[in-house]
């Protein structure tokens, strides 16, 4: 799995992650169980959505 998920779009499926999380557990509701989604796609810096439209949003590291 190459990274294709840069620091700043982490933060924000990070935040994300959390705010849906949080939703889920004051309505007690299942449906925070999708937070799941944007937090392991920002921990593991991989998304396959970005891989199937072609998207990255690392930085290349100049030598």
């Amino acid at each position: 799995m190459k990274k294709n998920v840069g620091k700043v779009d982490m933060i924000i499926r990070v935040i994300i992650g959390i705010i849906i999380a949080s939703i889920g557990i004051v309505y007690q509701s299942w449906w925070g169980l999708l937070a799941v989604v944007p937090l392991i796609t920002a921990f593991i810096n991989f998304c396959p959505l970005y891989t199937v439209m072609g998207c990255n949003t690392c930085s290349t590291e100049k030598k």
